[in-house]
């Protein structure tokens, strides 16, 4: 069987790998993503058997990447004490591991992979449901409200609620709002990690939109999605990576 780790904190994934070899030495481990983004390509391209899948990493975090799984593959999600999600979990007999990863924890689940009938939580009616619950929960309460431009001499608040989505360039951030465009220089990286998830979506490597604006997401013949921002003249496209996002609009 192939097994492949996806986690941002190379200590943590390199650990994790060391404890899988000596315990189950006869699984490959044929691929280890330091993010969300490297993790779809490599399962892509390598179909593990296993994926074992870190919650919170840069680009997409773990629920995000699970929505992409095949139906095949068995996913554990590894994560840092989060309660609601643990809980969540247990309720639907989802494989997970709690960081710092024991022996005793990852043996139970090396047993439970090892006598599974190799069906994938992805069979599971309401698991599109369960992560995009999960992916709301994760809402930072105290989320980013306003968003400082200097205008000249001034400086100028913008409430997120009226961006409609930011954009990436070399050297800057624009802002979006309905009828101006503004420059910030706080990388996008930066902001998304300070925005609340459930309005703001990446959609492409250099832009996040607030999802209150979208108008529509229209499919293309190459499976891409090109939206639509309400009382705005510009289409966004999606890029591939974040095409599942809209699977169900």
């Amino acid at each position: 069987m192939k097994a492949l780790i996806a986690d941002d904190e190379k200590p943590l994934s390199e650990f994790l790998q060391q404890r899988l070899s000596h315990l189950w030495p006869d699984l490959n481990i044929c691929s280890i993503a330091a993010n969300g983004l490297d993790a779809v390509k490599m399962i892509h391209q390598h179909q593990p058997d296993i994926v074992f899948l870190d919650i919170r990493m840069p680009g997409l975090n773990g629920l995000q990447v699970a929505q992409t799984v095949q139906p095949h593959t068995r996913i554990v999600f590894v994560t840092a004490f989060d309660q609601y999600a643990v809980e969540a979990f247990e309720h639907h007999a989802i494989d997970y591991l709690l960081k710092p990863v024991s022996d005793e924890r990852l043996q139970h689940t090396i047993a439970r992979l090892k006598n599974s009938n190799h069906q994938s939580i992805s069979n599971n009616m309401d698991l599109s449901s369960l992560l995009q619950q999960l992916l709301n929960s994760q809402k930072n309460e105290e989320s980013l409200q306003w968003i400082r431009v200097l205008i000249g001499n001034d400086v100028q608040l913008i409430h997120v609620d009226d961006i409609a989505y930011f954009k990436s360039g070399d050297k800057y951030t624009s802002v979006f709002t309905r009828d101006k465009e503004f420059l910030i220089r706080t990388p996008l990286k930066e902001l998304e990690t300070s925005l609340a998830v459930k309005n703001f979506w990446r959609i492409h490597r250099s832009v996040i939109i607030n999802v209150q604006h979208l108008q529509s997401a229209k499919r293309t013949l190459d499976g891409r999605y090109i939206l639509s921002i309400r009382n705005h003249p510009h289409q966004l496209s999606v890029s591939r990576a974040y095409a599942h996002l809209f699977k169900q609009m």
